[in-house]
């Protein structure tokens, strides 16, 4: 896909890029999909799926009481438990503000772990790195954000969202439809939403401006964006997803240069 060359005017040294179609095939890969690069809150992706085939298993239940008094799975997994953003502090009641929180999703895995006697780590490559061939992808520190992967990879796991085998579809359409609607917050880098749509562990698009997707993206877009210079999204309406992966923080230039790239992206893909 000739879009995936707009990486190559990004002002990083290292970049990659795929799209993947809903059927599974890779409609185009630039740059070096096999380099490994820090996913940061992409990693939340991860932990999510892992935590939804958990309550597949029986390990929990979506209601099964986590994280701060009040608190469920559910909570902690659509950022509405009240916890603060890096710190394992209440800032709200349960429910009532979508409060984007990496220690929601550390105590999410303490819970996880806590239920299933497995270390989280060891979970989740036994739950879903490992039957996807995730072989390049690892977590090395926080589940919110310490994830390590690459685009073929996440490529496997982009294909796995649009057609799941680890999950029943029933779950995935639950996890990428809006949880606790209504509620407002501030999204990392693109400030205060009115509302701040998510789903299980999935930021839904719907009609967030700004965003970081792109204007053409449809509102049943999902998936996340990471502090190192990293994004999965999944359009179901183009059935098609995008990765791509930087080795720069996020800043100023992401924020104008991945919307017009989706675009471009989206473009290209009702063209073809």
């Amino acid at each position: 896909m000739e879009s995936l060359r707009l990486i190559d005017q990004w002002p990083v040294d290292n970049a990659a890029a795929a799209v993947v179609r809903a059927d599974g095939t890779v409609a185009g890969r630039h740059g070096d999909p096999g380099r490994e690069f820090p996913l940061a809150s992409v990693t939340k992706l991860l932990t999510a799926y892992a935590a939804l085939i958990a309550f597949e298993e029986g390990v929990v239940e979506l209601d099964t009481p986590a994280g701060p008094p009040g608190s469920t799975v559910r909570h902690l997994l659509a950022h509405t438990s009240g916890l603060a953003f890096d710190a394992h502090k209440s800032m709200a009641e349960p429910g009532n503000r979508r409060l984007y929180s990496n220690a929601g999703f550390e105590q999410l895995t303490d819970a996880l772990t806590e239920h299933s006697g497995i270390a989280f780590a060891t979970y989740l490559s036994q739950a879903l790195l490992e039957p996807l061939d995730m072989a390049n992808t690892r977590l090395e520190g926080s589940p919110a954000a310490g994830a390590v992967s690459t685009v073929d990879d996440l490529v496997r796991f982009a294909a796995e969202l649009q057609q799941p085998k680890l999950l029943d579809p029933s779950t995935v359409a639950e996890a990428t439809s809006v949880v606790f609607p209504g509620l407002t917050g501030v999204l990392p880098g693109f400030g205060h939403q009115k509302p701040n749509d998510w789903g299980l562990g999935f930021e839904i698009r719907d009609h967030k401006s700004p965003h970081w997707t792109g204007s053409a993206s449809s509102p049943r877009t999902f998936g996340h964006f990471g502090q190192s210079g990293t994004f999965l999204w999944v359009d179901p309406d183009a059935q098609a997803a995008c990765v791509a992966l930087a080795d720069r923080n996020f800043g100023p230039w992401a924020a104008e240069a991945w919307p017009p790239f989706t675009d471009a992206v989206l473009a290209e893909l009702r063209e073809g």
